[in-house]
């Protein structure tokens, strides 16, 4: 038998080459400048956008479900509401459906969308809310 090196089975050398591409891939990032902008900064999500997103949410699905009737049968805690929240909900859906009936869907969704950023900018303009979690 002679002597020498063992043969790299097939999965040694893909190993290597595996290795060899991520060592010049990062080696090809280390050489950007640092100046260089990495994407667009992420974008923080204010309590009062919070809270007018959920309540258009649910009011858009109460709204365009059984004709303005509740076919979500859910709580307000399976909606992810809060109390507060779940009021102003009722509160928007009372308005819309009555909007509903006289000039259409499309204006009970405006109201929706509308009634609902003013209530949370109401609800959070000192702040967060207090009054333990779900308030």
């Amino acid at each position: 038998m002679g002597s020498g090196p063992a043969p790299l089975r097939a999965t040694t050398a893909r190993t290597l080459t595996l290795t060899a591409l991520l060592a010049a891939t990062l080696l090809g990032c280390a050489d950007a400048p640092r100046d260089t902008p990495r994407g667009p900064a992420p974008r923080t999500t204010t309590p009062q956008e919070l809270c007018a997103s959920l309540i258009v949410h649910w009011a858009d699905i109460t709204l365009d479900g059984a004709d303005g009737r509740d076919a979500v049968h859910l709580d307000y805690q399976s909606m992810g509401l809060s109390g507060d929240q779940y009021e102003i909900l009722r509160a928007v859906l009372d308005e819309a459906r009555a909007v509903r009936l006289t000039d259409g869907p499309e204006a009970a969704h405006a109201l929706t969308a509308r009634e609902a950023g003013r209530r949370c900018a109401e609800r959070h303009r000192q702040g967060t809310p207090t009054g333990g979690p779900w308030r």
